[in-house]
């Protein structure tokens, strides 16, 4: 496993966290009998976070793109 593909699974878990806060989140607002406006601030900074971890994974892991052209130097 390469450093990108470890980033990307941490990203992926701070997805699920900033998920996880957001369900916790509208539960508390709910028992408090408040409107939900938007998640907050340290919620909307974590889905950022994991954002750019996984999509800067998911441009590292493929590797490198090869030429499709049939007579590239590159196909041999």
């Amino acid at each position: 496993m390469g450093a990108a593909f470890v980033v990307g699974v941490f990203g992926v878990l701070i997805l699920a966290h900033a998920t996880y806060s957001t369900i916790h989140y509208r539960e508390l607002l709910k028992i408090m009998e408040e409107e939900f406006s938007g998640p907050p601030i340290n919620v909307l900074f974590e889905l950022l976070l994991g954002f750019v971890l996984c999509l800067w994974a998911a441009l590292a892991v493929p590797g490198k793109f090869l030429s499709i052209l049939p007579h590239s130097e590159e196909n041999r």
